[in-house]
């Protein structure tokens, strides 16, 4: 439903110029020609009123999968939340996946497997934990949770048709996460993983 009094003056404007040009139409022949043009016209300026870019997407190469996401739009909500996430993380001893674990290093082929079970770990394990006391903060962190999903959907193709295989060294890369995961509490652990999704989008963005 168009609520915009702009929108609505636009396409008042052009139907009194269509109406107009329809009751001429009997005094020049070219004016079903002309009528047409600014109904085409009319159409267009609509739908300009209404269409929203989306040259941030971009195909990401992981291993033989190619996969389209906006990946800005991800670091964008995370840096939003970025100090209030950090801070609540009070375990600086260990990490889930900044150097030297699991993400260091990882050979070409390797990479979907990685990313598959990675948006899995993060849509299964660690988004569901994050909820915090300011509803702000859980917005964010829900919409950055459904990006992920949405991402996850579309590697199942790929999962299907096989191109994403798991050598023996990314799934003991995995395992590490894993591990580092285990080492704390649900919540704390949670947290932590969360507060390093920048290290994963830098892996993606490195990856790609």
């Amino acid at each position: 439903m168009i609520s915009s009094p702009r929108v609505r003056q636009h396409i008042e404007q052009q139907v009194d110029v269509l109406h107009s040009s329809k009751l001429s139409s009997t005094h020049s022949p070219c004016s079903s020609m002309k009528v047409s043009c600014l109904c085409l016209s009319f159409l267009l300026a609509v739908c300009g009123l209404h269409w929203t870019p989306t040259t941030a997407n971009k195909i990401f190469h992981f291993g033989s999968c190619e996969i389209l996401m906006n990946v800005n739009e991800i670091r964008t909500g995370f840096t939003a939340i970025k100090a209030n996430i950090q801070a609540r993380d009070t375990v600086r001893t260990t990490s889930i996946l900044s150097f030297p674990y699991s993400l260091h290093r990882v050979n070409s082929e390797d990479t979907c497997c990685i990313i598959h079970h990675l948006l899995k770990f993060y849509v299964d394990m660690v988004f569901k934990h994050c909820e915090t006391e300011d509803s702000w903060v859980n917005r964010k962190i829900s919409s950055i949770a459904n990006s992920f999903l949405s991402i996850k959907k579309n590697f199942r193709h790929c999962h299907q048709q096989s191109l994403c295989r798991c050598g023996e060294e990314a799934t003991q890369k995995y395992k590490q996460i894993l591990t580092n995961y285990s080492q704390l509490n649900v919540k704390n652990a949670a947290m932590k993983s969360l507060g390093e999704l920048d290290i994963l989008l830098d892996w993606m963005e490195k990856a790609y």
